[in-house]
């Protein structure tokens, strides 16, 4: 994915709750979102070995949006992958 298509994804509202549901396991994933879920927890505690460089950066980028822009869900992602 590139950068401008991770913006384009986090500015879109809906496309977050679908791809945050997804990490959740609370919804179906598409490639992307099955790609985060798998990534992300390794991200989120510090090591991702298998993580490209780009990645690492991006996954790290939509926690942070994750975490500022819907709180409620950051909380429940942190409790199921921290």
């Amino acid at each position: 994915m590139s950068d401008m298509q991770l913006e384009r994804t986090l500015a879109d509202r809906v496309m977050m709750q679908r791809h945050i549901k997804c990490a959740l396991s609370e919804g179906p994933c598409d490639p992307t979102g099955m790609r985060l879920r798998t990534l992300a927890p390794l991200v989120l505690r510090g090591s991702c070995p298998q993580c490209s460089s780009q990645e690492t950066r991006q996954i790290r980028r939509t926690l942070a949006f994750v975490q500022r822009n819907y709180p409620w869900e950051w909380t429940k992602i942190v409790r199921q992958y921290g």
